[in-house]
């Protein structure tokens, strides 16, 4: 699962999610890409899970990227303990996706295997997502 190394502080507020993305809105690298159409957290589990569900059906051929990062810790407390003795321990790792952020990109594949890829890709995530496709791709048919 994917996580920070390192960083400045080990717990972090809930946060607000107003606003649209303006950074990661654009496609930078593939052909293809699901861009979010809300806001949630989406965990580090689900990432992995839209990766490998995304790379099985390429089987392997292509290149895909992955656009978000889950550097946000989550905690919780245990179940049935009182309030108050302090936050509770960090209980999983969630990149903050807002409306318009590019999600994952996909190239080097034709255009039905890239769809169905981000497709089932999307699937796996708790957000509603839209299919975009570079300006100047031209489908070889």
């Amino acid at each position: 699962m994917l996580q920070p190394k390192k960083t400045k502080f080990r717990k972090q507020f809930k946060g607000k999610m107003k606003g649209n993305a303006h950074r990661g809105s654009q496609l930078a690298f593939g052909s293809f890409g699901i861009k979010s159409l809300d806001s949630k957290w989406v965990t580090s589990r689900q990432i992995e899970a839209a990766r490998i569900a995304a790379t099985r059906y390429m089987k392997r051929e292509g290149q895909l990227w992955i656009r978000i990062f889950p550097d946000k810790p989550v905690t919780k407390k245990p179940l049935e303990v009182r309030m108050g003795k302090g936050k509770g321990s960090v209980e999983f790792w969630a990149a903050v996706v807002r409306p318009g952020r590019i999600l994952f990109e996909i190239d080097g594949v034709n255009e039905e295997i890239a769809v169905e890829a981000l497709r089932l890709a999307a699937q796996k995530l708790p957000v509603r997502t839209k299919l975009m496709v570079r300006r100047d791709f031209v489908s070889q048919q």
